[in-house]
C-alpha cells in the first residue's frame, strides 16, 4: 500500500510533467526548428555513436545514454527520420543499451527558453548532468569532446546559440558551481544559481528533479524525509533525481551576483535590467520565501485544464509588485523594458500561447496600444529617441548599483570588496564624465540608427547630424578632431557614409575620412576594448597617443600652432585634449616621459600641407628625446 508521501509524489510528478510539456509547447511555438533539434535530436545524438552523425567519436571507450530516452515517444517516432538524415542504413533502433554505458542523468535548460521571455536574441543554455561515479577520466574527456562536436554542428544549423555545461549532481546538491566565466568579476555563485535553475529549468530528457515534487498544500514536506522514501529499496520509480533542497539564499550571494550582473549590463543593459531589479528586490525582502518556492506552489495548485503560470511573467510580476505604488514611473519603465526584451507582439498569430500569457500580464500592467507599437519598432527609432531611452536605462542601472552597493557593502566579503573596486572603476570608465573625455553613447538595441552622417560648421562649432535632419546633433564641438574621434570611438564611422556641408574652413571631407581611418586603425572602438579585470585594480595610465597637428589650419600654414592629442588609457577611456602652442605640447610630453612608460605615440599631419616634412621631422626629434615610441 502506498504511503502518504508516495501518493504525493505520484500526483506531483503528473503535475510537473504537464507543466514541463507546457514549457516545451511554448518552445516549439517560438522556435520550431530549434525545439525539435534540442528536445528530440540532441538526446538521440548523445545516445548513439554512428559515423556520419554529429558527435561521432571513432575510438569511443564507453557509450553514453541519456536516461529515460526510451520513454520519449517523439524521439522513438523520429528516429527513422534521424537515421535517414545522416544516411544510416542499420535496421532497427540504435538506442539499444549495451552492457556498459555511462548514463547522462538528464539534459535541462536554464534561462528564458520555453517562456514569454524567449526572444530572437535568446540562447539555449543546457546543463548536462552526470554522476561522477559513472565516469572515469576517459569517459569525462570523451563526453566533453562529443558535446563540442555536436555544438559545432548546431552552431551551423540553428539560429539560437547553444551552450553546454557539464554539471556533476553532487556539486549541484552542494551548490558548488565554481568561479564564474571570464566575463565575471571573480565572484562565486552558489544558492543564487540553484534557485534560478529550479525556477527556470525545463527537462529536455532525463530524470525529474525531486525538489519539484516536494510540495503539499496541506502541510510542509521535509525534503530529507521524501528523499529517504525514494531511496528505500521498495520504491518502484527510478526516474527522480536528487539535486538537493534549497531553503534560503545568503544576502552576500545576492550582492555578489549583482556585481557580476552589473559587469554584464555594461554591454547588455536591456537583458540585465530585469535581473538586477530582481536581485535588488531580493536583497530588500529579507527572510521572504524564495521565488522558486512560490512558483512551484502556483504550478502545483493549477487546476486541470487551466493554463500554467509562465515563470518569466511570474518573475517580472513579482518585481513590479515589490515596488507597488511606491514608484509608478519605475514600474512603467520596467514594464516597457520587459515588453521590448521579450519581443511581445499581440498581432503575431504564430505566437498564440505567448500572446495569451503576455496578455494576462498586460492586463495587470497595461501599456497604451500606441506605445506598444512604438516599443515593437525600437530598432527603427530615431537617434534622439534611442539616445533618450538608452540614457534612462543606464541611469537606472547606476541608481541600482549605488543603492545595492550602499546597502550591502558592509556585509560584502573580501572577494566582493575586490569586485566592488573593479566594478566601480569599470563603471567610471564607461559612464562618468571627465575633462576632455570622449563620451560613450548608451545603446539599448544594439546598432544606433545613425546613417549619412553629415558634418556642418555653424559659426565656430562643428556639428554632426543624421543626413539633413538638424533637430538633434549627434555630437558637437569647436574641435573637429574631437568630433571625428567621437564618431570612431562609438563605432559610427563608415568611410563611404560620411558627408560634409560646404563651409569656409580648410578641412576637407577626404582629410576627415583619412583621420578617422587612422584613429580607428590605432585605437579601435570602445566596444573592441578587452580590458583584463586586474587592470582596474591599478591606477589608470595612458597607453596610446596620437597627435593631430594643425588639422584645421590652412595647408599653406608653415608653423604648427595647434595640437589635438588623442589618447586612451588602460581602463579603456579615450580623451581628446587640444593644446594651443608648442609650450603646452612640450609640457604634455614631459609629463608622459615622467611616468617612465613605453607608450605608442604617432602623429597625423595633412599630407598636402606645406610644412609636412618639417613637422614630421620635428615630431621624430621630440619623440626620440623623450624615449617614447613612434608608431
Amino acid at each position: 500500500m502506498k504511503t502518504y508521501i508516495e501518493k504525493i509524489l505520484v500526483r506531483n510528478k503528473r503535475r510537473f510533467n504537464a507543466y514541463n510539456a507546457f514549457r516545451q509547447q511554448i518552445f516549439r511555438e517560438l522556435a520550431p526548428k530549434e525545439a525539435e533539434t534540442t528536445l528530440y535530436l540532441l538526446p538521440w545524438l548523445l545516445s548513439v555513436n554512428e559515423p556520419g552523425c554529429p558527435g561521432h567519436i571513432p575510438r569511443l571507450k564507453t557509450r553514453f545514454r541519456v536516461c529515460e530516452i526510451d520513454y520519449v515517444k517523439e524521439i522513438r517516432d523520429s528516429e527513422k527520420a534521424f537515421k535517414k538524415a545522416f544516411r544510416i542504413r542499420k535496421q532497427g533502433t540504435l538506442l539499444k543499451p549495451g552492457r556498459n554505458y555511462a548514463p547522462i542523468q538528464g539534459l535541462y535548460t536554464i534561462g528564458s527558453v520555453g517562456s514569454v521571455g524567449q526572444s530572437s536574441t535568446s540562447d539555449i543554455d543546457i546543463w548536462v548532468c552526470v554522476d561522477k561515479n559513472d565516469f572515469d577520466m576517459t569517459a569525462w574527456r570523451q563526453l566533453s569532446e562529443k558535446l563540442n562536436l555536436i555544438k559545432d554542428w548546431l552552431d551551423e544549423k540553428l539560429k539560437m546559440p547553444v551552450y553546454f555545461f557539464i554539471t556533476e549532481i553532487n556539486a549541484i546538491r552542494e551548490c558548488r558551481f565554481g568561479s564564474l566565466d571570464a566575463e565575471s568579476s571573480g565572484t562565486t555563485q552558489q544558492q543564487v544559481l540553484k534557485e534560478e535553475f529550479y525556477r527556470t529549468c525545463m527537462v529536455i530528457c532525463g530524470k525529474t528533479p525531486l525538489w519539484w515534487l516536494c510540495y503539499d498544500a496541506n502541510k510542509p514536506l521535509d525534503y530529507d524525509q521524501v528523499l529517504a522514501t525514494i531511496q528505500n529499496d521498495g520504491y518502484w520509480e527510478y526516474d527522480l533525481i536528487d539535486f538537493g533542497d534549497i531553503e534560503r539564499v545568503d544576502q552576500t550571494e545576492y550582492f555578489g551576483s549583482a556585481l557580476w550582473l552589473f559587469n554584464k549590463s555594461l554591454s547588455r543593459p536591456l537583458k540585465s535590467i530585469i535581473k538586477l531589479n530582481l536581485l535588488k528586490c531580493l536583497l530588500e525582502a529579507k527572510g521572504e520565501r524564495l521565488l522558486c518556492h512560490l512558483l512551484r506552489e502556483k504550478v502545483m495548485q493549477t487546476l486541470e485544464g487551466d493554463m500554467f503560470p509562465d515563470f518569466s511573467v511570474f518573475t517580472v510580476t513579482s518585481i513590479l509588485a515589490h515596488y507597488g505604488d511606491k514608484d509608478p514611473a519605475l514600474t512603467t519603465f520596467l514594464t516597457e523594458c520587459y515588453y521590448m526584451l521579450s519581443e511581445i507582439n499581440p498581432y503575431d498569430n504564430r505566437h498564440r500561447l505567448k500572446n495569451k500569457l503576455a496578455g494576462e500580464f498586460l492586463k495587470r500592467f497595461p501599456i497604451e496600444r500606441s506605445r506598444q507599437t512604438n516599443l515593437r519598432k525600437a530598432g527603427e527609432w530615431h537617434f534622439k529617441e534611442q539616445l533618450e531611452f538608452g540614457t534612462r536605462l543606464f541611469q537606472l542601472l547606476l541608481r541600482i548599483y549605488r543603492e545595492i552597493s550602499a546597502s550591502a557593502a558592509g556585509a560584502a566579503s573580501e572577494s566582493d570588496q575586490r569586485d566592488l573596486t573593479i566594478l566601480s572603476r569599470k563603471i567610471a570608465a564607461f559612464y562618468y564624465k571627465k575633462d576632455h573625455k570622449v563620451p560613450v553613447v548608451h545603446t539599448v538595441t544594439g546598432e544606433l540608427n545613425v546613417s549619412n552622417l553629415t558634418l556642418h560648421l555653424n559659426d565656430d562649432v562643428w556639428q554632426v547630424f543624421c543626413g539633413f535632419d538638424q533637430s538633434t546633433p549627434v555630437i558637437w564641438s569647436t574641435n573637429v578632431v574631437y568630433v571625428i574621434a567621437f564618431i570612431v570611438w562609438n563605432g559610427l564611422f563608415k568611410s563611404n557614409d560620411i558627408h560634409m556641408r560646404p563651409n569656409s574652413s580648410s578641412v576637407t571631407l577626404q582629410e576627415v575620412v583619412n583621420l578617422a581611418t587612422r584613429i580607428r586603425n590605432i585605437f579601435g572602438t570602445r566596444s573592441s576594448q578587452d580590458i583584463d579585470f586586474a587592470t582596474y585594480l591599478k591606477k589608470e595610465f595612458i597607453n596610446r597617443v596620437m597627435v593631430a597637428v594643425d588639422f584645421e589650419a590652412s595647408p599653406w600654414y608653415a608653423d604648427a600652432s595647434d595640437y589635438s592629442i588623442i589618447y586612451t588609457n588602460c581602463w579603456g577611456e579615450m580623451f581628446v585634449h587640444r593644446l594651443a602652442n608648442m609650450r603646452e605640447f612640450n609640457a604634455f610630453l614631459t609629463q608622459l616621459n615622467a611616468e617612465g612608460r613605453n607608450i605608442d605615440l604617432s602623429y597625423y599631419v595633412q599630407r598636402n600641407t606645406a610644412s609636412f616634412e618639417k613637422l614630421i621631422e620635428r615630431a621624430k626629434q621630440m619623440t626620440s628625446v623623450r624615449n617614447t615610441k613612434l608608431a
